[in-house]
């Protein structure tokens, strides 16, 4: 019951930072950075993909656009070198800036503002088969922010080695969960966006 009332008390922070920054920071974003997105580049200022939440389901997950339109955006992930990325691009990708619309996913109950990155349907099937324990990480809603991010393992993971030390950063999160942990890490996460 006590780890149930701090699961709601999770929620309840979930929605009233969601509200706060969709309410008075996410506008003013919006049309700032889509007004730098449209001058360099066509197509839209979302980009929305397929990404895998809580107990497997699929949900439209919402990003500030950072590359040029390309067939290979639900199959190939993006690189430190990926010509698709725009200097705008590289600029929101590495002030995590272009996770600001997953807010909004934040606030529909799709994902926490702490947890376990979501991956691309393609990417949980395929480390689900190689990696032990990998299903278990789709125990929890998953995060803007996590444990593995602010241990420098975020972005491209170009072998199963790092997938595997996310994988064990994410499970470790899970077993230690706590609220006081929730806001170390988004403590943490606030001043590696800051420096």
């Amino acid at each position: 019951k006590k780890k149930k009332r701090l699961f709601d008390f999770k929620r309840v922070v979930d929605v009233c930072v969601s509200l706060i920054v969709l309410i008075f920071i996410y506008p003013w974003a919006y049309l700032i950075i889509g007004v730098l997105i449209k001058w360099k580049m066509p197509g839209k200022i979302i980009f929305t993909q397929w990404r895998t939440g809580k107990d497997g389901a699929h949900f439209l997950c919402y990003k500030f656009r950072t590359m040029l339109q390309s067939k290979e955006a639900d199959s190939l992930q993006a690189n430190d070198n990926d010509p698709r990325i725009t200097p705008l691009g590289r600029l929101l990708r590495v002030t995590s800036l272009d996770e600001l619309p997953q807010f909004y996913n934040v606030l529909r109950g799709e994902m926490s503002i702490v947890g376990p990155r979501p991956h691309m349907l393609l990417h949980t099937d395929y480390y689900s088969k190689l990696i032990p324990n990998y299903n278990l990480r789709l125990s929890v809603l998953p995060g803007i922010t996590g444990w593995a991010q602010i241990h420098n393992l975020r972005g491209e993971t170009h072998n199963a080695d790092k997938m595997r030390q996310r994988v064990e950063h994410d499970l470790w999160y899970i077993r230690n969960w706590s609220m006081m942990l929730d806001m170390r890490i988004m403590f943490r996460t606030i001043k590696i966006m800051i420096q």
